[in-house]
């Protein structure tokens, strides 16, 4: 093989990414519709409810939020749009940093993340950890683990969680 020939991948290794493709295709748009029927909301609009939920004072700068839910600024900010005109999020200029804004869930929109839990709960364990066995969980989240910092180096550490989301 010379340098300039791309290193292809092997039978598994192809038949391995076409799985994780096809789950990353998929499986977001599976809650999307669960949580649409559930709760009137999309996946990653539940995700930004979520992660503020579980935030000892329910705020988070919005540059923060995006990352915990891996989207950009702009697309935070059409949902924070959407959320607020419901009621469960608000957009306030950050008392630590006059230059930054947060985005902060209101008693509303912690009602709605307590009511839609349980559902999404369900259908993430129905999904993905029931068809899985119970020594397959710490599994996964090992191999998971050195993609995720390749992709984030020195990324967020998953921490187990204070709010009730996920």
């Amino acid at each position: 093989m010379s340098d300039d020939e791309p290193r292809w991948l092997t039978p598994v290794e192809r038949t391995t990414w076409l799985s994780i493709s096809e789950l990353f295709m998929t499986l977001p748009g599976a809650l999307d519709t669960r949580l649409q029927q559930h709760a009137g909301i999309t996946f990653y609009e539940y995700m930004v409810l979520a992660m503020l939920s579980e935030q000892e004072d329910r705020t988070l700068q919005l540059s923060e939020l995006a990352e915990l839910t891996s989207g950009s600024l702009s697309r935070l900010s059409h949902v924070l749009t959407r959320l607020e005109r419901h009621g469960w999020v608000v957009r306030e200029r950050s008392p630590h940093n006059a230059r930054a804004r947060i985005a902060r869930l209101t008693p509303e929109g912690l009602s709605k993340v307590v009511a839609t839990a349980p559902a999404h709960v369900d259908d993430v364990r129905e999904l993905v950890f029931d068809a899985l066995g119970e020594q397959d969980v710490p599994a996964l989240a090992a191999i998971l683990a050195p993609v995720l910092e390749r992709l984030q180096p020195g990324g967020r550490p998953v921490r187990p969680g204070r709010g009730v989301g996920v």
